[in-house]
C-alpha cells in the first residue's frame, strides 16, 4: 500500500520549482519472510549471538538498460546498460552481444583482471557480490568501489536483495537440511540472469545475452542446468579477439576450482597451518603468540616476529621455520623449548646470489635440493656457532604455525633473465619466470607470462595470489608494466607504488567540495553578519611572518612575539584554518583520511588536498589575508607559560622568510625594524624553551637529511648531493611547533578525555639498546644508560671522540634506531600513564600546527573548535571506535611516507652519483668517501657514509679473514701479508658507484673498500691445499 503527497510552490513564486512527490512505501505481509535475514554471529570471546536483520523489498529499483520502458520513472534511473552488448568474445559476441554478471569469487580472485577489462564491456555487479566482498576482504572491497565509481566504465550495481523478484530466502532441501551461505549468495546472484531476460522483454525483442562470469565450477554446473550462460575467467579472456586477449591474458590468475602444479606433484616443504580454531584458542592460552613477521634485510634465512609480553622478538631461522610468511604478514608463532633458542646468524646470505640457478619450472630438481639443502645446512652452523660465541644474544626461537593476516599486495618487480632459458628469450608462448622485487625483504614470485622476452629490461607490477605447501616459491600474476629499468618516470612511479602512496588525481566529487569561487576567494569583508568572521579575533595588525624551507608552497604555520607593557612577552603561532574548507563526511573529507598525509619526494608532491587549498586558499602566504587557528600565550622572560589562548583569526602575514633569510635578517645587527625585533625575540623565547626540554629528559636524536641539487625546475636532474645544513632559525620553528602541540593536546584531552587525537612515543624496551651498549663498551669504553630518557640524552652528550667529530652523531643515529615509532592514537584506548611523549619528555602531545598535509592535524583542529564552543564536535570525533580506525589508517600512511620519502632521496643520490662519475669519466661510479662501520659480518661489514646519507654492505669470501664477533671485529690480510683489523665505528674509505644486477637488472649502491685493504682483493677463496 502507497501513500503520496505532493508539495507545490507558493502562488506568489514564479521562480520556485515544486518539490518531487515524496513515496511512502507501506511494508506488505508477504513481504514479511523475505525481509527478514536471521543468522547466528560468534563473538571473539567465542559467544554466539542470534542477529535479526530487515531489509526492505521493493518494485521500483531500476534496471539500468538504456531503453527500459518499465524503470526509466523509478527514483535513480540512468542510462548505463546499453542496448548493444559487448561483442569482441568468440562465444558471446553474436548478435546484441553480451553482458557480464560478475560472481563474487571473480572480485576476490581476479581483481586485476577485471579492473583490465575493456571499458566498454558492461558489467552487472549484484549486490550480493558487494556484500560478500566487504565481508571477505576490506581492501578488495574499496577496490571495487573505485571501480563502481569510475565514470568511465559502462558498470551497474544491480539491488538483487533489495528488489522484490531478486529477493531470496535460504532453502531447506527435502530432507531438512539448510542451505549454506555460499550456496545461498550463488542462487541470489543466478536470481539476476533469470530476472533480466524476461524483464527486458517487455521493452526490446533483442537484448543482449546475460553471462556469468565465475571460478566457481560448481556455480557454473547449477547455471548450466539453469539454461543459464557461464564462464570462467580463464575461458572468457581466452575467447576474447584481438588486442584484448594479448593485454588481459597474463592478468588471468588460476580459478578458485583450479589446481596448481605444484600441489598436483611435488612433495611437502612446509607444514600445513593449524586449524584457525586452535590458533584462536592457542592465542588466549599462551601456547601461541601473535605478531607482525619481518624478513631479515641482510639474510633471506631468517626472520623475526615482535610479540605483546616479550622484551625479545622471536627469531625464525630457516624456510620451514618461517613457512611461506611474507614480510609484514600477521602470524601466529610457537616458540620452542629454550633448549632449542638460538642467537641470529652473522653471515651475510643474499637471495639473489643463492637462488640465482633455481629452474623457475621445476621445485625438485636433484641439483636444486641439495643446493638448498647445503644453504640450509650452513645457516644451521652460522646460528649454532652465534649461539656458543654470544649466548647474551640468544632470541626466543620458534616456527609459524599459522597466518591471520596476509600483507600480500602489488609489488614492483624485475624479471629474473636468469630464469629464462636462452631459447626462451625469443619465444612468445607462455613461460614460467621468476620476478624478484624492489624490495630484498621479499621472496621472489614465481609467475607465468607470454610477455617475458619484452619485459626483461622493464620494471612490472606483480601481485601474490598463493604460496603452496609443495613450492619454495610464491605463485602470481603480471599486472603491468610500468616503464623502462631506470628511467626516472618508472622509477618514480615503482617508488609510489612500492609504498602505497595514492597518487591517483582528485575526482570530480572531491573538486565539487572546494569554494565555487576557485582561486578568486578572499576572506570577505569583516561585518558582523558574515559567517565567516563569527567568533574570530582580527590579528591583521600583528606583525606575523612564515619561516620554512626554499620553495615551500603549502605554508601550514607562521608566527609572530611582541612585549607587553607588564614585561611578559606574548608569542602566537597561527595555523592554516583547513577545518573551514574541510568538512567532515564530504568526499574531500574522506579522500584526505584516505590519504592521510602529504608525501614529499625530492622533485614532487603528492598531495593530501587539492593545490587550490594547500597552496592557495589554506596557506599562509605573505601580503594577503588568510583565515587561522592561533594559539597564544603570554610567556615571562624565562618563557614559563603565563597564560594561553586559543582563538579563531584573520591574519595577513607581512612575510614569508625561508630558514637562511631569517637568519641573516636575525643577525644582521643593523635591522631595527619591528619585524626583525619580532624573529629576535621569537629566538630568544625558543633558545628558552629548548634548554628547558633538555633538562626535563628530552632526547636529540639525528638522522641524515640530505639536499640534493637539481639541474633545474623543468629537468628536475639531480647535479650534486649536500647534508642539510641546521640553522638557529630551523630550531626556533621547531620549539614553538612543539610548544604549539603541547598546549593544544593538553586542551583538547581535558574536554574530550575519551576520543582525544594525540600522539605518544612510547619508551623502547631495554633490550632495544644491549647491541649498541655492547659495542660502545667494548670498542670505546663508553657507557649508555637507558634508565630513562634524560639518563640516556645525557649518555648520549657524554660519547664524544675529540679525534672524529662525526663520532656522535654516529652514535644518535644509532640509537635512533633502537626506539620505538611515535603514533598517533586515541585518548580512551590506552592509560593515561602511556600518552607520553618519550623523544620530547612530554607528558602529553599531538600534531596540530600542519593540517595542509597530516590528517591527524585536521581532526585536532575540530577537537579543539570544538573545546573552545567554536563549532560542535562532528559525531564520528565522539566515537573512539571511528578515532582509532581513522588513526590506525593515518599512522600506517605516515609510516609510507616517511619510507617514500627516504627512498626518494636515495635514488636521486644514486642519480647524482652518476652525474659525477660522467663529469669526472668514471661512468657509473663517481664518488670515493669516507664511511663508518656499523656492523660486521662472518662475510663483510656494514657501513654507513655520513656524507650522502648511504648505508651499504661490503661482502667478500668468508675464508679469507679472521671473525672476531665478540669484539665486532674482522681481521684481513694486508697487500704484504699482515693483518689490520677493522671493527665497529672504525673509519674507513669506500669507492661508491651505481651497479645495475645483469639478471635482476636492479640498479643498486656498490661500495668497494679501499682503505686500509682493498676489498676486491677479498672476493676469491683461499687456496684449497
Amino acid at each position: 500500500m502507497a501513500a503520496v503527497a505532493t508539495s507545490t510552490a507558493p502562488s506568489g513564486s514564479s521562480t520556485t520549482k515544486p518539490h518531487p512527490p515524496i513515496t511512502i512505501l507501506k511494508r506488505s505481509r508477504a513481504d514479511i519472510p523475505v525481509s527478514q535475514n536471521k543468522f547466528l554471529k560468534k563473538t571473539a570471546r567465542g559467544k554466539v549471538l542470534n542477529i535479526l536483520r530487515e531489509r526492505y523489498v521493493r518494485d521500483d529499483i531500476p534496471c539500468g538498460f538504456e531503453g527500459c520502458t518499465l524503470c526509466n520513472e523509478f527514483p535513480g534511473f540512468r542510462s548505463v546498460l546499453p542496448a548493444q552488448g559487448y561483442s569482441q568474445q568468440k562465444k558471446y559476441g553474436g548478435g546484441e552481444g553480451h553482458w557480464l554478471v560478475i560472481d563474487t569469487n571473480i572480485v576476490l580472485h581476479q581483481m586485476d583482471l577485471l579492473t583490465a577489462l575493456p571499458i566498454s564491456l558492461p558489467l552487472i555487479i549484484p549486490s550480493t557480490t558487494i556484500r560478500e566482498t566487504r565481508h571477505r576482504s576490506l581492501p578488495l572491497y574499496n577496490r571495487l568501489q573505485q571501480l563502481i565509481q569510475d565514470e568511465e566504465r559502462c558498470i551497474w550495481v544491480w539491488w538483487n536483495e533489495e528488489r522484490r523478484e531478486t529477493a531470496t530466502l535460504p532453502k531447506e532441501s527435502e530432507d531438512g537440511a539448510k542451505e549454506g551461505i555460499n550456496d545461498k549468495n550463488d542462487r541470489a546472484i543466478r536470481q539476476t540472469l533469470h530476472f533480466y531476460p524476461e524483464h527486458l522483454a517487455a521493452s526490446t525483442s533483442k537484448a543482449p545475452k546475460l553471462v556469468l562470469l565465475t571460478d566457481d565450477r560448481r556455480n557454473r554446473e547449477v547455471a548450466d542446468a539453469e539454461g543459464l550462460a557461464a564462464v570462467s575467467a580463464r575461458e572468457y579472456v581466452d575467447g576474447m579477439i584481438g588486442e584484448d586477449r594479448e593485454r588481459l591474458v597474463d592478468l588471468v590468475v588460476g580459478g578458485v576450482d583450479e589446481v596448481s602444479t605444484a600441489e598436483k606433484k611435488g612433495k611437502r616443504i612446509y607444514q600445513d597451518y593449524l586449524p584457525q580454531d586452535t590458533l584462536t584458542a592457542g592465542v588466549k592460552t599462551g601456547r601461541f603468540h601473535q605478531g607482525h613477521f619481518n624478513a631479515n634485510q641482510y639474510n633471506y634465512l631468517e626472520g623475526t616476529v615482535n610479540v605483546p609480553g616479550l622484551n625479545k622478538p622471536v627469531l625464525l631461522v630457516g624456510r620451514e621455520a618461517m613457512n611461506r610468511s611474507v614480510n609484514g604478514d600477521v602470524v601466529i608463532v610457537e616458540i620452542l623449548p629454550e633448549s632449542q633458542w638460538k642467537a641470529p646468524g652473522s653471515e651475510v646470505v643474499d637471495q639473489d646470489l643463492a637462488l640465482r640457478d633455481d629452474d623457475a619450472d621445476d621445485d625438485e630438481s636433484p641439483g636444486l635440493a641439495e643446493k638448498e639443502k647445503q644453504k640450509a645446512k650452513e645457516e644451521k652452523m652460522d646460528v649454532d656457532q652465534a649461539t656458543k660465541r654470544k649466548p647474551q644474544a640468544v632470541l626466543p626461537t620458534g616456527r609459524v604455525v599459522g597466518v591471520v593476516k596476509r600483507n600480500w599486495r602489488a609489488y614492483v618487480c624485475h624479471i629474473d633473465r636468469s630464469s629464462l632459458s636462452d631459447a626462451a628469450l625469443t619465444s612468445l608462448s607462455q613461460q614460467t619466470v621468476f620476478a624478484t622485487p624492489l624490495s630484498t625483504s621479499l621472496p621472489r614470485i614465481r609467475l607465468r607470462t607470454r610477455q617475458a622476452p619484452q619485459l626483461l629490461d622493464q620494471k612490472i607490477l606483480v601481485t601474490i595470489d598463493s604460496w603452496s605447501i609443495n613450492s619454495r616459491y610464491p605463485d602470481g600474476h603480471f599486472v603491468r608494466a610500468l616503464g623502462k629499468v631506470e628511467s626516472k618516470e618508472a622509477e618514480q612511479e615503482s617508488l609510489l607504488l612500492e609504498y602505497e602512496v595514492p597518487y591517483r588525481p582528485f575526482g570530480r566529487a572531491i573538486l565539487g567540495c572546494l569554494p565555487v569561487e576557485g582561486d578568486k576567494w578572499v576572506v570577505p569583508p569583516k561585518s558582523a553578519e558574515n559567517l565567516a568572521w563569527r567568533d574570530r579575533e582580527d590579528l591583521r595588525d600583528l606583525l606575523i611572518c612564515s619561516i620554512d624551507p626554499p620553495g615551500c608552497q603549502d605554508i601550514d604555520d607562521a608566527l609572530h612575539a611582541r612585549k607587553l607593557p607588564n614585561g611578559n612577552i606574548e608569542a602566537g603561532v597561527h595555523i592554516a584554518d583547513v577545518s573551514h574548507f574541510v568538512h567532515p563526511d564530504n568526499p574531500m573529507d574522506s579522500e584526505a583520511a584516505s590519504r592521510g598525509t602529504t608525501v614529499y619526494l625530492v622533485d614532487k608532491r603528492i598531495d593530501m588536498l587539492p593545490a587550490l587549498l594547500g597552496t592557495n586558499l589554506c596557506s599562509l602566504r605573505p601580503f594577503v589575508e588568510r583565515l587561522a587557528f592561533s594559539v597564544i600565550w603570554e610567556l615571562d622572560q624565562d618563557a614559563n607559560i603565563v597564560k594561553v589562548r586559543f582563538v579563531k583569526s584573520v591574519i595577513a602575514s607581512k612575510e614569508a622568510f625561508t630558514y637562511e633569510a631569517a637568519q641573516v635578517r636575525k643577525d644582521n645587527k643593523s635591522l631595527k625594524d619591528p619585524l626583525t625585533d619580532s624573529i629576535r625575540l621569537l629566538n630568544h623565547l625558543a633558545i628558552k624553551l629548548k634548554a628547558a626540554r633538555m633538562r626535563a629528559g628530552a632526547l636529540s636524536l639525528s638522522s641524515p637529511e640530505l639536499k640534493i641539487h637539481l639541474n633545474s625546475s623543468e629537468s628536475a636532474e639531480p647535479i650534486d648531493v649536500e647534508q642539510k645544513e641546521q640553522r638557529e632559525t630551523n630550531s626556533l620553528v621547531e620549539e614553538f611547533m612543539l610548544l604549539a602541540n603541547i598546549s593544544v593536546a593538553a586542551k583538547i584531552q581535558e574536554t574530550f578525555p575519551a576520543t582525544a587525537v594525540l600522539r605518544r612515543h612510547c619508551p623502547p624496551p631495554k633490550t632495544n639498546f644491549e647491541a649498541l651498549q655492547d659495542i660502545l663498551q667494548k670498542r670505546k669504553n663508553m657507557t649508555l644508560d637507558v634508565s630513562s630518557s634524560g639518563a640516556l640524552a645525557a649518555s648520549l652528550d657524554a660519547c664524544v671522540d675529540p679525534k672524529e667529530p662525526e663520532f656522535n652523531t654516529l652514535v644518535r643515529i644509532m640509537a635512533t634506531r633502537c626506539m620505538l615509532s611515535a603514533e598517533y592514537f586515541c585518548s580512551g584506548s590506552v592509560s593515561k600513564e602511556t600518552y607520553g611523549h618519550y623523544g620530547l619528555a612530554s607528558p602529553i602531545y599531538t600534531h596540530f600546527t600542519s593540517p595542509i598535509r597530516r590528517y591527524a592535524d585536521v581532526l585536532a583542529h575540530r577537537q579543539l573548535a570544538a573545546a573552545i564552543n567554536y563549532t560542535p564536535l562532528h559525531p564520528s570525533l565522539q566515537s573512539k571506535s571511528h578515532v582509532e580506525k581513522t588513526l590506525n589508517v593515518v599512522n600506517k600512511r605516515h609510516r609510507l611516507a616517511q619510507m617514500a620519502g627516504r627512498a626518494s632521496v636515495e635514488f636521486y643520490v644514486g642519480l647524482a652519483l652518476k652525474a659525477r662519475g660522467a663529469k669526472t669519466g668514471q661512468g657509473d661510479g663517481g664518488s670515493r668517501e669516507e664511511a663508518f662501520v656499523i656492523r660486521t659480518f662472518k662475510n663483510g661489514l656494514a657501513v654507513f657514509v655520513s656524507k650522502l646519507g648511504l648505508e651499504g654492505l661490503i661482502t667478500f669470501a668468508k675464508d679469507t679473514h679472521d671473525f672476531d664477533a665478540e669484539n665486532y671485529t674482522i681481521n684481513v690480510p694486508t697487500a704484504n701479508g699482515d693483518k689490520v683489523g677493522i671493527s665497529v665505528f672504525d673509519k674507513i674509505t669506500v669507492d661508491i658507484s651505481i651497479e645495475k644486477d645483469v639478471n635482476t637488472q636492479r640498479g643498486k649502491v656498490k661500495m668497494v673498500m679501499v682503505s686500509p685493504v682493498n676489498s676486491e682483493l677479498l672476493q676469491t677463496h683461499k687456496p684449497v691445499p
